[in-house]
């Protein structure tokens, strides 16, 4: 999806106008991907625009630096505020957010102890990853001929930048082939997570998703849908997954903050019952909880302003 500018971005802790927003050729992750970055997205609720689960957004962005031995330059309450700051100047009432902390200009090498680390937030208008009816009508998954990363390789527990060429390979195989998402396996072939999104799977009334052993980054989403299950009555285990259960599966959904809660109709073109009865009743449920319509889970929502 094309991105639409908006008035600002906020760099290096000020607000900076939309195409003045640039960095050097030169800068360090652009050429060796060790950066690190979120996905949020700002809602519109009764009270005006309010993020979802941003300050764990932001704890997760200093996890995943914490890894890359990567030493963030503001804190989580400054991430946080920084974000309404764009999100209040953007005049949105709802927007895609992203955060990034990268290895900026003035040294080269792949050492990256002497360079700086430079900090950017933005948001713009953008519509669910998957399709705004991926709830109901459902997407179309491919088993990816390319592995996912494994844990002595390239971190999944850490959202870096680099980590996602091996999500970007996967994606356009996926779509080349006439299909909406890959299914990524681990190198010993058990289902981890999709380019995007966490796994769910429904087998005999309960749902299983991959833990992070198989790969899987954390999710954010994962966890609120987890947690919206466990409220519904629905059993969710976190399991290995079997390339064979998906195929049996009773129904599927991916989960993500740019996907939100996206039905799975097929995967290797073995039809999957789409939209499954839990699968909309989680959906249904998230869409009341990220726009503050749920008294359980205001916590969840903060408020721009």
């Amino acid at each position: 999806m094309p991105i639409t500018p908006t008035e600002h971005i906020w760099m290096n802790g000020e607000l900076v106008a939309w195409e003045d927003a640039k960095i050097h050729v030169l800068t360090h992750t652009l050429h060796y991907g060790t950066g690190v970055f979120e996905g949020v997205r700002a809602y519109e609720t009764a009270d005006g625009p309010a993020v979802f689960r941003l300050t764990d957004h932001m704890e997760r962005l200093h996890r995943s630096a914490r890894i890359l031995m990567m030493d963030i330059p503001y804190t989580v309450e400054e991430l946080v505020q920084a974000t309404k700051d764009v999100v209040a100047a953007s005049g949105l009432p709802s927007c895609y957010i992203r955060p990034i902390a990268y290895y900026g200009y003035g040294e080269m090498g792949l050492n990256t102890m002497p360079c700086s680390v430079d900090v950017a937030i933005a948001c713009w208008p953008w519509g669910a990853y998957l399709g705004d009816d991926a709830l109901t009508k459902g997407v179309k998954l491919k088993t990816s001929s390319w592995t996912r990363l494994d844990h002595n390789t390239m971190p999944p527990a850490s959202k870096t930048t680099g980590n996602y060429v091996n999500s970007t390979l996967a994606k356009v195989e996926a779509v080349k082939a006439g299909y909406d998402e890959a299914l990524m396996l681990n190198p010993q072939g058990f289902v981890s997570e999709c380019t995007g999104e966490n796994v769910f799977v429904a087998r005999d009334g309960r749902f299983l998703t991959p833990p992070l052993a198989s790969g899987a980054l954390e999710g954010i989403t994962q966890h609120s849908v987890m947690t919206i299950a466990k409220d519904l009555g629905i059993d969710v285990e976190v399991a290995t997954i079997a390339r064979s259960d998906v195929y049996l599966a009773d129904e599927m959904f991916l989960c993500g903050t740019a996907a939100e809660v996206s039905a799975v109709n097929s995967v290797d073109d073995r039809p999957i019952a789409c939209p499954g009865p839990m699968t909309t009743a989680i959906g249904e449920e998230y869409h009341k909880a990220i726009r503050g319509q749920t008294d359980r889970y205001k916590d969840w929502v903060e408020h721009v302003s």
